[in-house]
């Protein structure tokens, strides 16, 4: 059996079991994984939905374009429904979010307009604003405004609630959304409270949104809001859809727990997904206390780990930001002081080289002509070169010299610094910011992972 189109693959994802992360919480921590969509993300369902009703409601005649505001999820959702239905996109999205995501809407032949994050929503510049003055300056437009239209809260009500029942047995005990529109948690809690008004809903909150403070005090207030690099919920203003009866309780995350919850996700559950299902995770690992050894709870992956394969995994974008302690090749060296690298010149000779080594205490040695790394000198490699011809003592160093070490960065993690020796290559370089070059020896990583 085949499928007429690709819209018919939405829906339907798995509730996989969460094992490693959450080994010593006392329930059944299940994900609803929606990277199963087809284009990666649970906004393929709100997505179609909205626009099936904006046609049903002739917003939308054949031929027209699709505008919309999207921090690349929703975008996505209506570009495939787009290509099917033979729709034009233009969508406005925010400078935080990652260059992927603009990358991957303008595969699918979407026009991104990229907007400057850090200024309010009523702001001209903002993408809220540029994409409503587009929707009165393009003919035959639809504006989709997920944030105030209640089709996107429908979608989740029809489908993801349903599913979430069904897939556990009715067992659920909890649902946990990072939220941003508020269309996935009010939809699919409203039809979980419904089948059991028991039913905890959790959502998870980013600092510099002011969606908790609302919620616990009916306050806007924009002295909550700041810029923050999580991706995907979190608002600075209250969308329609949000209808708070059915939320029971706001959690907070850090921008930097999010992103290494995220890691952690895909390295000990083979799970790839986005930023936000690092900070829904992280929000149930905060709220730990208040699980039972019965509960079964259902978390929401968003999307996929491709679209912040420039951001969240990426380890420079990471130490930048000061989320990853990880250390470097600039860690291994920084307790030398002012210690000189030892050196030789190609026209020194062997027997200079192994005096050095004697000294020094070291079996690694750089031969720079000028102040170029050309070549090196090993103590593994001179003793079977002398065993087969002790006269060479008295050569020059560039008759016997070995291919020069390896040069990296000076940030380069120890991890890939690793990579780089072997029996062949006992040593890499680096240049420091004024040039000077450093080097780094297995017996240095042996001595760091030990640590």
């Amino acid at each position: 059996m085949w499928l007429n189109n690709i819209l018919e693959t939405i829906g339907n994802t798995p509730l996989i079991r969460i094992n490693k992360i959450t080994r010593n919480l006392p329930c059944t921590v299940l994900a609803k994984v929606e990277y199963f969509n087809p284009g990666n993300s649970i906004k393929d369902r709100m997505a179609l939905k909205m626009l099936e009703v904006a046609e049903l409601e002739g917003k939308i005649k054949p031929g027209g374009t699709i505008i919309e505001g999207t921090s690349g999820n929703t975008g996505m959702g209506l570009a495939l429904a787009a290509c099917v239905k033979g729709y034009k996109c233009i969508f406005t999205t925010t400078d935080k979010q990652s260059k992927e995501k603009a990358d991957i809407l303008k595969a699918v032949g979407a026009e991104v307009i990229v907007c400057p994050t850090n200024v309010e929503p009523e702001d001209p510049r903002s993408y809220y604003s540029v994409s409503k003055r587009l929707a009165t300056e393009v003919p035959n437009s639809w504006y989709v405004n997920q944030y105030d239209n209640l089709a996107n809260r429908e979608a989740h009500y029809e489908q993801t609630g349903p599913e979430i029942w069904e897939q556990t047995e009715g067992k659920v005990t909890h649902l946990v959304v990072a939220t941003g529109t508020g269309g996935t948690i009010i939809g699919t809690g409203k039809y979980l409270k419904e089948k059991n008004p028991n039913i905890k809903v959790w959502a998870i909150d980013s600092y510099g949104s002011l969606l908790k403070k609302y919620f616990e005090t009916g306050e806007l207030d924009q002295k909550e809001v700041y810029p923050y690099i999580s991706e995907g919920f979190g608002e600075d203003f209250v969308p329609e859809n949000y209808d708070m009866k059915y939320i029971d309780k706001f959690e907070k995350v850090t921008d930097k727990d999010g992103a290494i919850m995220a890691r952690r996700i895909a390295k000990e559950e083979g799970l790839f997904c986005g930023y936000s299902a690092g900070s829904v995770l992280q929000g149930l690992m905060q709220l730990k206390d208040e699980l039972k050894k019965d509960d079964v709870v259902v978390v929401i992956f968003h999307d996929h780990g491709s679209r912040y394969v420039g951001k969240v995994y990426n380890d420079q974008w990471m130490m930048e930001r000061g989320f990853l302690e990880v250390k470097t090749f600039k860690d291994l060296i920084s307790g030398r002081g002012s210690q000189k690298l030892i050196t030789v010149s190609p026209d020194q000779t062997v027997l200079e080289a192994i005096e050095l080594m004697k000294k020094y205490d070291i079996e690694n040695i750089p031969v720079m002509d000028n102040g170029n790394n050309t070549g090196a000198i090993s103590e593994s490699g001179l003793f079977n070169k002398i065993l087969n011809n002790p006269d060479i003592k008295t050569q020059a160093i560039a008759l016997v010299m070995e291919k020069p070490y390896p040069e990296v960065a000076f940030d380069t993690p120890v991890e890939r610094l690793s990579s780089q020796i072997n029996r062949e290559n006992g040593a890499v370089l680096s240049r420091d910011e004024s040039g000077g070059y450093h080097i780094v020896t297995k017996y240095d990583i042996i001595q760091s992972l030990s640590k």
